[in-house]
């Protein structure tokens, strides 16, 4: 008898197994990782450039450059809400802060800080104005959207003539803040610009705050019910107020590295990225209904646009097929994220 029983340990491993096994499988980030996976196979068997040391600064310095702001979007579609202003705030940021340092003769880092100032109050106001009126995210930030834009061009014109900023590049404190912002360093063949360290900074810092913080509980419940969320005492107002103003933090420092690397910036940039950072998140495991996402896996939706838009070139291709793949990958990863939700609700 006793030899057809099964050892209580070796059934405890099993479970154990099991347990860790689902686990992994209901991780928001899993469908975008093999995604990652198959898109670097596909391109170091296609595109032999791709498999340069060189090239890998470079397709990681693309990644960054959307996964970077795709942090603080993955970040507020978790919270429930978008923001459509996204991308021509980061042209805002730059501008305000070149701008003012030029037309004022300041420090740079002047430029820089009351850039930071107008960020954070746009962020403000956008969240300001949704918990106030009640309006979806979608129309408060396409005004935004149109506002920013509009400023762009027509202050821009109006102080400096022309559609861009002027240059600073041979003011008080621009060799600092380019160090800080923009700089770079080479490894062996492998040049690492230091927006890459930053960004990596970043996902780490999200993704503690949204798993090991009671924010972290808080964005999550009110992207899933904001109702019950404020039933229970969770500060819902509050929660997507600061959502916004992260977003708009993260546009400031963008924007202050687009403005350090080319010494000036110009007013029409930013249309159609936050399309770019939304996509990154998706992606990465974010469900366009909220509640439910990983910054984790929106720095691996970055990796797969770097990895794709780069691969694409060094494969010879035309790049006109990049956009049409961005739209199936939008379309894949939007169906393999409700499949990975299915199955952690089931659990």
């Amino acid at each position: 008898m006793a030899s057809t029983l099964t050892a209580p340990s070796a059934v405890d491993d099993r479970v154990g197994k099991r347990s860790l096994g689902a686990r992994l499988l209901s991780r928001p980030e899993i469908g975008s990782l093999v995604g990652a996976v198959v898109v670097l196979v596909f391109f170091l068997i296609t595109a032999p450039t791709f498999r340069d040391v060189a090239a890998t600064g470079t397709i990681v310095y693309n990644a960054a450059l959307i996964g970077v702001m795709a942090v603080p979007v993955a970040l507020l579609m978790i919270g429930g809400e978008f923001d459509l202003s996204a991308g021509v705030a980061v042209t805002t940021a730059g501008l305000t802060g070149g701008l003012f340092s030029y037309q004022f003769s300041t420090n740079v880092w002047v430029g820089v800080l009351v850039s930071l100032l107008v960020m954070l109050a746009v962020g403000l106001f956008n969240g300001w104005l949704l918990v106030k009126t009640g309006l979806p995210s979608f129309l408060v930030t396409l005004g935004t959207f149109f506002i920013l834009q509009g400023l762009n061009l027509g202050v821009t014109r109006l102080l400096s003539g022309g559609v861009s900023s002027s240059s600073i590049s041979d003011m008080d404190g621009f060799g600092s803040a380019q160090k800080v912002f923009s700089s770079e360093f080479s490894i062996g063949a492998l040049n690492v610009k230091i927006l890459v360290l930053w960004w990596i900074l970043f996902v780490a810092a999200g993704a503690w705050v949204l798993l090991k913080t009671r924010i972290g509980n808080w964005i999550f419940a009110v992207g899933g019910d904001a109702a019950a969320a404020r039933a229970v005492g969770v500060p819902v107002n509050r929660v997507k107020i600061g959502l916004f103003m992260t977003v708009g933090f993260f546009a400031w420092f963008s924007g202050m590295h687009l403005l350090f690397t080319v010494n000036t910036v110009q007013s029409g940039e930013g249309v159609g990225k936050e399309f770019i950072y939304i996509i990154a998140a998706v992606v990465g495991g974010c469900l366009l209904t909220g509640g439910y996402g990983s910054v984790v896996g929106s720095a691996i939706g970055a990796l797969i646009f770097g990895m794709t838009q780069l691969g694409v070139v060094y494969a010879g291709w035309n790049a006109d097929w990049f956009k049409a793949f961005l739209g199936v990958m939008l379309l894949l990863a939007t169906i393999v994220n409700l499949l990975v939700k299915k199955r952690a609700d089931l659990r």
